[in-house]
């Protein structure tokens, strides 16, 4: 037998209000998707920095507030710099050589045309250089055929990037002079006699999650930077065997730096990169040099890398390449970089509930 529920016209209204709400936040919330990743990303770097602007307030033996801020902020910009001018011409450099020798190499290792043409009778193909300039010549038709969309997708997608780069630049800059006042603002206007217990609550969770989100770039930076300098000696040491250019291992040691700071699959991705670069000039070193880098990650990552993170952020293996998968199908390369901090401030918000729950809430 069915019940009738009596419901009054201000709780019906009330309740259709809230589900209107969320509706609207969702919208909101994915219509603002770009800034709020931008700011998002900001907010990561400041914290970011942090440790080196109080380093070097330890160097210093002094306090120089928003001085080192600004001092690590750009120290960190230059750095940044410094590694895009020295990869890239030797990428280029590398690549244009490549292209260069590609002729000869294409005679030497598959036997020209004509070798080509004798695995395609093998196979079943009759004439095989007919077969592949068709298929090239239709896809160069294509490519020219779609050019002017091509480059204006290109070019508007490159002016976003650079916009999305200096904003990002600037926020951070702002985050790190103007954050933290800020929020002692916002505790002060917070704080009172009924409030206080919510207050420390507050404070006390979101001061771990920036302890976490600091001690693991740090910590991260330390490792990425002995695995550059590791690769630097390496491919200095084949280039004194194997007369390989010598102006290769700075650059290359920069890479393989910047591409650490990617949790799991970048030293996979500097490895092979690197080796694609040392195959262009010697493919024995660029062999010497995977095997040598293979052994080495293990080293790195079962003695060298736990000693120096120290087990900081306390996180299961599984936990962390599940946080590394979701971030990347979110955000991509980035969300793989944050993902590991993300999923320790998650882990500090878990150890926090229960101060969090005894705490009064804030806004009562």
């Amino acid at each position: 037998m069915g019940k009738t529920i009596d419901v009054d016209t201000r709780t019906f209204v009330r309740f259709w209000l809230v589900i209107l709400g969320f509706i609207l936040s969702a919208v909101l919330i994915w219509k603002a998707l770009d800034a709020l990743i931008i700011i998002g990303i900001a907010l990561f770097l400041a914290i970011a920095i942090r440790p080196l602007a109080q380093k070097i307030n330890r160097l210093t033996a002094k306090d120089h507030g928003k001085s080192s801020t600004v001092l690590a902020y750009v120290l960190l910009v230059s750095v940044f710099a410094l590694i895009v001018s020295l990869v890239g011409p030797v990428v280029i450099d590398q690549t244009t050589q490549f292209m260069q020798q590609l002729p000869s190499t294409f005679e030497h290792t598959l036997g020209g045309w004509e070798g080509i043409n004798s695995f395609g009778r093998t196979v079943g193909v009759e004439n095989l250089q007919e077969e592949a300039m068709a298929a090239v010549q239709s896809f160069s038709s294509n490519v020219v055929g779609n050019l002017g969309n091509v480059l204006v997708v290109s070019v508007g997608t490159m002016a976003q990037i650079v916009t999305n780069v200096i904003l990002t630049i600037v926020l951070t800059l702002f985050f790190s002079l103007e954050g933290p006042s800020i929020l002692e603002s916002c505790w002060r206007a917070l704080e009172g006699k009924k409030k206080d217990k919510s207050v420390r609550a507050v404070k006390r969770l979101l001061g771990r999650m920036v302890d976490v989100i600091s001690t693991y770039v740090s910590r991260q930076v330390m490792v990425a930077f002995l695995d550059g300098c590791v690769v630097t000696v390496a491919i200095l040491l084949l280039s004194l065997l194997f007369g390989i250019s010598g102006n290769l291992a700075l650059p290359m040691g920069l890479l393989a730096m910047v591409f650490y700071l990617i949790p799991m699959f970048g030293p996979i991705l500097s490895c092979g990169l690197i080796t694609l670069v040392l195959l262009f000039s010697s493919p024995v070193a660029a062999l010497i040099f995977l095997v040598f880098y293979i052994v080495y990650a293990q080293i790195e990552n079962n003695i060298i890398a736990p000693k120096i993170q120290g087990g900081a952020l306390n996180l299961p293996a599984t936990i962390i390449l599940v946080a590394i998968i979701i971030g990347m199908n979110l955000f991509g390369l980035l969300g793989a970089i944050i993902a590991i901090p993300i999923a320790g401030c998650i882990r500090v918000l878990i150890e926090e509930l229960p101060n969090l729950r005894s705490a009064k809430g804030i806004f009562d």
